[in-house]
């Protein structure tokens, strides 16, 4: 497509080997000058606090607005109470709820930071800060920080990872892939795009609170019921629980503040104020969290010591300028930076710039990024990541026909595939002769090429 960016046209011609051993987690922090690990807590309250007043102006504008329109339409000489004032309303209301979404996101991802230590040297500081932030857009912080952090342990591996698991073909009810035809991909999975579109609303505005509330689009490994506000979790550890409480008990008093205001002022204007900025601003979570990992030609490991390191689930990451300096400022640049933030967490986003420069000749073909259009990257992934392989050990998402967009590289780690392919057929590995190759390949084609 003639809007697909150079990085990613050349990530699909080039077939996809894991990094070798020599690549190793030593090199990439050797590149790093030391200075920039540095945190500070000045710094950390003048990003913060310029952030909370930019949102605090947002929201005395829309104050404002009924004050302001009679003004404005003075000024051009046109009549109120006309189609020129309801016009002149949608379009001021509009624009706060554009900037205010923005500047919402922008909270969040602050209270991203400082759940990982990243902002202030000290903890408390962090605990804090993160506490305000998040519990002001309706995040339980301990508990989301909690997921959060499994998510970088374990990210892309499908055993450990958190948050958007994709579907395997058994999962979306496609036949074994011998036995599938063009019908069942199209009966199984091909939608309209109204449908698509209906579905990535949906996922856009509501997707990240139905995943706190009931791990929706999260690891299948947890039971049913499983939830960022049920202390009892399996997504915590024993040590964590009192802290789900305490997100629990701040979430509930964030409802309780936001209840009084509509008691006092009427639910239409916190509805106006807050509410709608705040679905607009899930939106922007979904949009950059979603595309962080979820790319045609980035690869999901499973259960396999051999193939999945915590290196290789770094890079299993994309970086992108995603809406340019509104991503960079507003949002401190938590797609710009964000394979350098998989590597060093404790890294303050202002120094995160400097960090991926200082990586990126180390790291080599294996850095990802993406200057592919914001929204077209989010529609191409929706629509070509469909589900993967139930088998192999490393997988690409696959498209609604069927076909993964990027292939396997034939030589894996300095061996060829074919040859891997054959010591595991001699120890009578299916999965094993399965994985390594071109592609995930079959029974016939090992047989054809004389891989055993």
């Amino acid at each position: 497509m003639a809007l697909d960016s150079p990085e990613y046209a050349a990530r699909l011609r080039t077939p996809f080997a894991p990094p070798p051993p020599a690549l190793s987690i030593k090199a990439v922090r050797a590149a790093v000058p030391r200075h920039l690990f540095q945190r500070s807590t000045r710094k950390c309250l003048f990003f913060v606090g310029r952030h909370v007043l930019l949102t605090a102006l947002f929201a005395l504008f829309a104050a404002r607005i009924d004050d302001l329109v009679p003004v404005l339409l003075g000024l051009t000489g046109a009549e109120g109470g006309g189609r020129a004032e309801h016009a002149l309303l949608w379009v001021m209301w509009a624009t706060y709820w554009l900037w205010q979404s923005v500047a919402f996101m922008g909270l969040w991802t602050l209270g991203h930071e400082c759940g990982h230590d990243a902002l202030s040297p000290i903890p408390r500081v962090n605990a804090a800060l993160g506490m305000a932030l998040h519990t002001a857009v309706l995040t339980p912080y301990w508990a989301w920080r909690a997921t959060h952090r499994s998510h970088h342990k374990g990210t892309n591996n499908l055993h450990r990872d958190e948050t958007y698991h994709p579907q395997t073909r058994e999962e979306v009810g496609l036949p074994e892939e011998e036995k599938a035809t063009a019908l069942d991909y199209r009966e199984m999975i091909e939608e309209t795009p109204l449908y698509t579109l209906r579905k990535m609303v949906l996922r856009q505005f509501l997707g990240f609170q139905l995943y706190l509330i009931h791990n929706r689009k999260g690891n299948p490994k947890y039971p049913p019921g499983t939830s960022h506000y049920r202390p009892g979790s399996e997504l915590f550890r024993d040590e964590e629980r009192h802290l789900i409480v305490v997100s629990d008990l701040l979430i509930a008093g964030m409802l309780a503040l936001l209840g009084l205001w509509a008691w006092r002022a009427g639910w239409g204007t916190v509805w106006r104020m807050y509410f709608v900025p705040w679905l607009w601003a899930h939106n922007w979570i979904v949009t950059v969290t979603y595309l962080q990992h979820s790319d045609p030609t980035v690869p999901y490991y499973r259960v396999s010591r051999s193939l999945w390191t915590f290196l290789r689930g770094a890079l299993a990451t994309v970086d992108r300028p995603v809406f340019g300096w509104v991503g960079r400022f507003f949002w401190h640049g938590i797609a710009h930076d964000h394979v350098a933030h998989h590597f060093f967490v404790g890294v303050p986003f202002y120094n995160l710039p400097e960090v991926t420069e200082a990586i990126k000749p180390v790291l080599g073909e294996y850095y990802y990024c993406d200057s592919t259009p914001t929204l077209y990257a989010l529609w191409r992934s929706f629509t070509q990541c469909k589900f993967i392989e139930s088998t192999g050990d490393v997988v690409f998402f696959k498209n609604m026909r069927g076909e993964a967009v990027r292939k396997r590289s034939a030589v894996v780690g300095g061996e060829k595939a074919g040859e891997l392919a054959g010591r595991y057929r001699r120890a009578g590995d299916v999965r094993g002769m399965r994985t390594y190759g071109v592609r995930v390949f079959d029974r016939r084609e090992v047989v054809s090429k004389g891989w055993f």
